[in-house]
């Protein structure tokens, strides 16, 4: 995990970039993208008391939340093709992504379909 605190308490010390890095362990890209988000958030030292690593790190760069747009399969029909003979997981997982581009959606790729429930 990155340090984003230490970056930001060495950088108020003075210290230059480079430093920092070898400090930190990142690269001096890290340290770079750190300064330009705190400066854009206008985030600098010290900090909040209350304010965590995670929260630190979720303010400065928040996860993207994206919906997926994957159609997912069928389950129930999938277990009661199964127990048909001749019918396997390869056979049904063809047909499904045949259906997923038939109405434009983006199907689940192999190894994510069978390790659905």
């Amino acid at each position: 995990m990155t340090k984003y605190r230490e970056i930001l308490r060495l950088k108020s010390l003075g210290f230059s970039e480079r430093n920092i890095a070898q400090s930190c362990g990142v690269s001096r890209n890290t340290v770079a993208k750190v300064l330009k988000k705190a400066a854009e958030i206008n985030l600098s030292w010290p900090l909040d008391f209350d304010m965590t690593d995670s929260a630190l790190e979720e303010l400065m760069f928040p996860k993207d939340k994206s919906a997926t747009n994957k159609r997912m399969p069928n389950f129930d029909y999938i277990r009661k093709e199964l127990l048909r003979n001749g019918v396997n997981k390869k056979l049904l997982w063809v047909e499904y992504c045949e259906e997923c581009r038939m109405s434009s959606e983006e199907p689940l790729m192999g190894p994510q379909w069978g390790q659905t429930p």
